[in-house]
């Protein structure tokens, strides 16, 4: 899982946020079919990770205490046969979200921004 660069200004962060956030759309969307394969139910705990060059994976959490970045939802494959296709892809969208979120919150905070920097990462 990638950590990503350095991240020095609110437009990089955003940046990074979009390029993870598209990754995911892929994953959800476009390489659906090859997402739901790769959350087997029989593997241990797996996340998706949205990736700062636009794509994803699917990969057990990162094993360093603390991790680099903010954890996203762990064991997102064990309710793939237990509900709805659609309802498994919309609770793992809804994850992913708030994990985008922490990420550049996580790097907003890390960097310290000023006063009127912060404000950017919201609009």
């Amino acid at each position: 899982m990638e950590g990503g660069g350095a991240h020095r200004t609110p437009e990089d962060v955003f940046r990074d946020f979009r390029a993870r956030r598209a990754g995911m759309i892929k994953a959800l969307t476009t390489d659906v079919e090859k997402f739901y394969q790769q959350c087997d139910p029989e593997k241990e705990n797996l996340c998706l990770y949205g990736l700062p060059n636009e794509t994803w994976e699917v990969n057990l959490p990162a094993e360093e205490v603390p991790p680099e970045l903010p954890e996203p939802a762990l064991g997102i494959n064990f309710a793939r046969d237990g509900m709805d296709e659609k309802d498994w892809l919309s609770l793992v969208a809804v994850h992913s979200d708030a994990w985008l979120l922490a990420v550049a919150f996580y790097f907003g905070a890390r960097f310290g921004f000023d006063k009127e920097s912060r404000p950017i990462l919201l609009s």
